[in-house]
């Protein structure tokens, strides 16, 4: 009878975790792709290795492939898409590059080149349709950090305004370009990791920052925050773990009810490593990657594993309800709702 019973209890949320799949859309082309930026239920771009930019106009039906001429070898980590013609994309690693296109990406501009052997630039953010911010890993113990004012026709150093230094061992991940989030009215937040993880917080526009302790995992370079979300100015999830041991889960997950002030832990962790985090609702929540995908429907405080699929990135329409995940070997997939 405690059998049944128990079976009983547990068989809502059996179902209600079976509803969420995830429908593979394309694989095969030769990209690791990270970068993902979803318009609209049509319009969605992808971005990744060996130089390769992904377009869809029918929600991931079908794509539209290009290579940036010149550029085949950059590893694209992350993409910022406008519409159908606007995108803006950045590489890791040296030398960096920022590219721009407005003609849907048949042709590139470069606006930002910057050959220091040191550069890694690791994520990219957008306040509106001219402002945004990029930030990269340290040089000589200094956050790298570059905004536009005009649409991502040129970009402004503006290092100097985070007067803090970086530990020795503290960086950024560009795991899915998610480690930095922007929100209403200027506020930015930026997620570091490796020897310490920190969260760097500035509510006008990069000008001023605040630093806060961010309890997750760390203290080896392949370990912290690897993707953050917010929901509002106030609460936020921050997901990682270790990326060289994927299906741990020790204190890999976090919550914050004060802007990232203070986390606390959940009650259930998601299963292993995660390198992206989305908020669909202020209650339901997705997480990825390379050991799976998990969902909470109480805001983070519970999470419950639906594949263990390898996935880089997820993310939801900016206007609309098309979540795609990006992986590698050109994965890209559809997470469908009930």
């Amino acid at each position: 009878m405690k059998n049944t019973l128990f079976f009983l209890l547990l068989f809502p949320a059996i179902c209600f975790a079976q509803n969420y799949t995830i429908k593979p859309l394309t694989a095969g082309k030769n990209t690791s792709m990270r970068g993902l930026s979803i318009v609209s239920d049509s319009v969605a771009w992808v971005s990744g290795s060996n130089g390769y930019v992904g377009k869809t106009l029918n929600g991931g039906k079908t794509w539209e492939w290009t290579q940036p001429k010149g550029f085949e070898k950059l590893d694209f980590r992350d993409i910022e898409a406008f519409d159908n013609l606007k995108a803006i994309i950045v590489n890791a690693g040296s030398p960096a590059y920022i590219l721009s296109t407005i003609d849907g990406g048949k042709n590139w501009q470069q606006v930002y080149k910057n050959t220091d052997s040191a550069i890694f630039l690791d994520g990219m953010a957008f306040w509106d349709s001219q402002q945004g911010i990029i930030f990269g890993d340290p040089i000589k113990n200094k956050m790298q950090l570059l905004k536009t004012t005009d649409g991502g026709l040129t970009w402004k150093d503006i290092s100097a305004n985070l007067k803090k230094e970086l530990k020795m061992g503290e960086a950024g991940f560009a795991a899915s370009g998610t480690t930095i989030r922007t929100a209403d009215d200027g506020k930015v937040w930026i997620a570091s990791g490796g020897a310490v993880s920190n969260i760097y917080f500035s509510s006008n526009y990069g000008k001023k920052w605040k630093v806060y302790p961010c309890p997750i995992i760390q203290g080896e370079s392949s370990t912290g925050p690897f993707s953050i979300a917010f929901y509002d100015h106030k609460k936020g999830i921050a997901v990682g773990g270790n990326y060289l041991k994927d299906k741990e889960n020790t204190n890999n997950v976090l919550l914050t009810s004060n802007g990232g002030k203070s986390w606390s832990k959940p009650t259930k962790p998601v299963l292993g490593y995660r390198s992206a985090v989305e908020y669909i609702t202020d209650q339901l929540c997705f997480a990825t990657g390379s050991s799976g995908t998990d969902y909470s429907n109480d805001g983070g405080k519970t999470w419950t594993n639906i594949s263990t699929q390898n996935f880089n990135a997820l993310q939801k329409a900016k206007k609309g309800k098309l979540i795609l995940l990006t992986g590698n070997k050109g994965q890209i997939a559809q997470l469908m709702m009930p």
